[in-house]
């Protein structure tokens, strides 16, 4: 089986959560012996490093990228809020990726088209054109979700009403590309259920994040039960929902905190951390940006805090903190997609008093952490595993095909 997998961001380097889910699909199909071509969008954001992708991966899918400027301009963005297109699609359309699936298309043959988001939707008039290939979609959020989430909790009535316009739009759009594929691929069990309620003739299937269990697994990072845990939280702070989220954090939520629990610190790491939360200087906060070594990162500190307050999907870091044996404490809309159970798998707190009575538990049972993190990492292994999400893959692509 030939797979063509298109991307809206480099796979490599791993700097957020939709690289890591790209790169965990690469990874997938490798290990089921299907012959895989990857080509993917380079961006300002998410640029093509050749030092972060080693020759066999180069190899193995015959790896290309191609160059598109898709910094977000603010006059461009206005221009479309009342034109009916979507400004986040439009801009990673761009003549010279066309020009590259043409060539790809025209010198291959392929069974499956895998698109990574809906931000690849202004291609696939071209893929039908050039391809017969069966054209699935793998959905990593429900997008529009997310705008309307942040629409909900802007206060400023221009931001609202453009979070609510752009949230308009990509709804649209994820109605419209679901009549444009042969099948999808939802990552989560809420987002499945969406989608299969608007398009129920639309074949899908839920195929969650998954992690290699064995990379995460080291007895020696086991958590160590302490009255008096690090906390922190890592994460891209370029994205709207985490910039959010931990802004709410540092102003309702941890000053209750340190109110109960003088001692405790709180350490934030990720990728271009906003000023507005640089310079705030917040007592018993470090702000140490990025780290060389995610994971490393994690398993030197206790609990991590997700605070979301918008988004959708599900969220990366949770599983792999979970992996790693962390407790997490974060809200419902961050539990999303995984069906866990609170005070089991990871906590869940909605509102700064929830925040300071879970860590208050926490403080004060601190062998109650050690059976969370116990329980956390036997649900990735379940729930999370690669091996069974490359059979389902597998399944589902011959699904499709017959």
């Amino acid at each position: 089986m030939k797979i063509l997998q298109i991307c809206h961001k480099t796979p490599l380097p791993t700097i957020d959560g939709g690289c890591i889910a790209i790169n965990n699909i690469t990874q997938c199909l490798l290990n089921s012996d299907l012959d895989v071509k990857v080509v993917a969008i380079s961006t300002p954001k998410h640029p093509f490093v050749i030092s972060a992708f080693s020759k066999s991966y180069l190899d193995k899918t015959k790896f290309e990228s191609v160059y598109i400027d898709t910094t977000p301009h603010k006059i461009e963005a206005l221009k479309t809020l009342f034109t009916g297109k979507s400004y986040q699609i439009n801009r990673f359309f761009h003549k010279n990726m066309a020009s590259k699936l043409i060539e790809v298309l025209n010198k291959n043959s392929f069974d499956i088209i895998h698109l990574e988001s809906i931000y690849l939707a202004s291609y696939i008039p071209l893929l039908r054109k050039y391809s017969k290939a069966k054209i699935l979609l793998r959905l990593h959020n429900i997008e529009h979700l997310i705008w309307y989430r942040l629409s909900e909790n802007e206060v400023n009535p221009i931001k609202k009403l453009a979070y609510k316009i752009n949230g308009d739009q990509l709804r649209r759009i994820e109605r419209k590309i679901l009549k444009e594929v042969d099948g999808y691929m939802a990552i989560s069990e809420p987002d499945y259920k969406y989608f299969h309620g608007v398009f129920p003739e639309v074949p899908g299937v839920v195929i969650p994040f998954g992690i290699d269990v064995d990379d995460y697994y080291n007895e020696d990072d086991d958590y160590i039960a302490t009255d008096n845990p690090d906390i922190f939280h890592i994460g891209s702070m370029n994205w709207s929902p985490n910039i959010e989220g931990i802004t709410w954090f540092l102003d309702e939520v941890w000053p209750e905190i340190l109110a109960t629990h003088p001692n405790l610190t709180f350490t934030l790491a990720g990728h271009e951390i906003p000023e507005s939360i640089r310079q705030r200087h917040d007592k018993n906060v470090s702000i140490v940006g990025a780290v060389p070594n995610a994971n490393e990162f994690m398993t030197d500190h206790d609990i991590m805090v997700v605070p979301l307050l918008s988004g959708s999907g599900i969220r990366i870091k949770i599983i792999e903190a979970m992996a790693l044996g962390r407790v997490v404490i974060t809200t419902s809309i961050g539990a999303e997609g995984l069906n866990i159970v609170d005070g089991k798998h990871l906590f869940i707190a909605n509102t700064p008093k929830e925040f300071v009575s879970v860590i208050n538990k926490c403080v004060s049972m601190p062998d109650l952490c050690t059976i969370i993190s116990e329980n956390a990492r036997h649900y990735i292994s379940v729930h999370h595993n690669n091996v069974v999400i490359a059979k389902k893959i597998n399944d589902f692509y011959n699904t499709i095909l017959a």
